[in-house]
């Protein structure tokens, strides 16, 4: 190329210096969105990360969640410590309250309240919610950091050359990109092998907890069936009124003692039928002192503090009572010589945060338990006694009737110097009900001559509650299945209907139920039940529902409550 050409090229460029500075204003403006869209990118890509994060640390702290396992819920927070764009984790209660977490630029905030996915300024914000199955169990929080604009912008801007400004942000995003999916499955191996050995001290827990429960559910039953074989071997030799009277009450005291005992099992399992109702806790404490006294030894006096002015409480009376049985043969066994148990009540106005409470607290002399002990009182299965003389189920049950009655527990004990269990239960501004009696005979005298069918799939059972409804006075059609119910329903009608909740085949005793209750909506139906997640729909659709084992009098209000 001679100089002639090199000058006529040059002004050739000169003369179109609009067309170079286009190209450079469009080079600009494609790395300007280039770098834009590399913004986006970056943003969504780091917001996807952290929900993923947060979503593998929900699911990961369930199961400590559920155990009140703090220890393993800070390993699991320890974790996101590699990963160096996190500033902030955290794990939080179903109430909103910190249980661990830490803090690079500043601790997580004090309260969550629901799910949440937020960009504030350079930081991203998780919240997302724990659950184990339908069981909502808290929250988990992470904060991540975003690289900030002007930061770019300065290093794009100290490059001169365009496309070495974009192949050296490619490489710092892939850089930043594969250290963090490096951080992802170093996160992610470590909470796999974090549940692999989780799962296996689960198993190996939930072998020691059955070897634990068998052995004191046999014990405990071995003693109920020896009471009552020997009561009622004895009772067939017995030559007067009074021995077999005494044998009688014996006898019934063992059966009572069985179903407490199924009844704890059943709440502990979350199967028990919640039925509540608007009770006065003098009184309710007044009807379990002769129990109480039953069930401790001589040497054991009881004493109740309990003033009449008592708020009334809505709770599912058994539990109440189990609780507190739970509570006073706990202080017996913790006192070998004797002493002395005391029941107190009182009003605590704002007892539950915003809400009034009724405080009922059992108080014993025993000798205490250390701090080691204290911490794991509330366990299921934990228990300090020998192996056969308990289940570990008592203060476990207490713990889930207070939950579950909208309240709390908390237990304060000193080696040496007894322990005392305290139980908060919201306040009911319900109307106390007039009082329950045994229905009079003219009451009673309702059910005479009234054609009652019978729907129960346990043969033995079929025709022993059969025998109580014809003792009732009432003339009886047996079932052994729903269909077979429903058919011999329709073939003769009957007055009223007592059937079992849980039988096999397609229907059970609800949808028996609901399908008599469209024939003739105004038919008193009566469901039995020992075991059934489905009591609680029942009572909701207006079902009257009577728990196994019952007596005769409790069968017949239940009858006449119907009517």
């Amino acid at each position: 190329m001679n100089g002639a050409t090199l000058r006529r090229l040059h002004r050739g460029l000169l003369e179109r210096r609009w067309v170079t500075g286009a190209l450079a204003i469009l080079l600009i403006g494609i790395s300007l969105l280039l770098a834009w869209q590399s913004e986006r990118a970056a943003i969504a890509d780091q917001t996807r990360q952290i929900r993923v994060q947060s979503q593998m640390l929900a699911s990961g702290v369930a199961s400590s969640l559920a155990f009140d396992d703090a220890r393993t819920t800070r390993e699991y927070l320890d974790a996101f410590k590699l990963n160096r764009n996190i500033q902030a984790a955290g794990v939080y209660d179903e109430g909103g309250h910190l249980i661990a977490g830490f803090g690079v630029a500043g601790a997580p905030p004090g309260q969550v309240r629901s799910e949440q996915l937020t960009i504030a300024g350079r930081q991203l914000v998780a919240v997302e919610p724990v659950r184990q199955a339908n069981l909502f169990l808290g929250y988990v929080y992470l904060r991540s950091s975003i690289e900030s604009l002007r930061a770019r912008a300065s290093r794009y801007l100290a490059i001169g050359i365009v496309v070495v400004l974009a192949a050296l942000l490619i490489g710092l995003l892939g850089t930043a990109n594969a250290a963090a999916a490096a951080a992802n499955r170093a996160l992610q191996e470590q909470i796999a092998a974090r549940e692999e050995a989780e799962s296996a001290l689960r198993q190996a827990q939930k072998m020691e907890a059955l070897g634990q429960l068998t052995g004191g559910v046999a014990h405990d039953f071995n003693n109920l069936l020896m009471a009552a074989s020997s009561g009622l071997d004895l009772l067939e030799r017995a030559k007067t009124d009074e021995r077999r009277d005494w044998l009688k009450a014996g006898i019934r005291d063992a059966l009572d003692r069985g179903a407490r005992l199924t009844q704890q099992l059943l709440a502990f399992a979350r199967r028990t039928p919640v039925q509540t109702d608007v009770i006065d806790v003098r009184e309710q404490v007044d009807k379990l002192a002769d129990l109480l006294n039953r069930s401790l030894r001589e040497d054991v006096e009881v004493a109740f503090e309990i003033p009449p002015d008592l708020w009334p409480i809505e709770v599912d009376v058994a539990q109440l009572d189990v609780a507190i049985l739970n509570l006073a043969v706990n202080a017996r066994d913790a006192m070998p010589r004797g002493g002395r148990i005391c029941i107190t009540a009182h009003n605590r106005p704002g007892g539950l945060g915003e809400r009034d409470a009724v405080e009922i607290a059992l108080a014993d002399e025993g000798a205490g338990m250390p701090p080691e002990t204290l911490d794991k009182a509330f366990e299921p299965f934990f228990t300090t006694k020998e192996r056969g003389r308990g289940t570990g189920l008592g203060l476990s049950q207490v713990y889930g009737f207070a939950r579950a009655s909208g309240g709390t527990v908390a237990i304060s004990s000193t080696p040496g110097q007894g322990t005392t269990v305290t139980l908060l239960v919201p306040r009911s501004h319900l109307p106390l009900p007039a009082g329950r009696v045994l229905p009079a005979r003219a009451e009673a005298a309702r059910l005479v001559g009234l054609r009652a069918m019978l729907v129960e799939d346990d043969p033995a059972l079929n025709q022993l509650i059969g025998q109580m409804l014809a003792e009732a006075g009432l003339v009886v059609a047996r079932a052994t299945s729903a269909a077979e119910g429903l058919a011999h329903f329709e073939a003769e009608p009957a007055d009223i209907v007592l059937s079992d909740m849980v039988m096999p085949g397609a229907m059970d005793g609800l949808e028996l139920a609901r399908r008599l209750r469209k024939k003739r909506g105004e038919l008193p139906i009566v469901l039995m039940t020992g075991y059934s997640e489905a009591a609680g729909a029942a009572a909701d659709e207006g079902f009257t529902v009577v728990r196994k084992p019952f007596t005769l009098d409790e069968l017949v209000r239940s009858l006449t409550a119907a009517l």
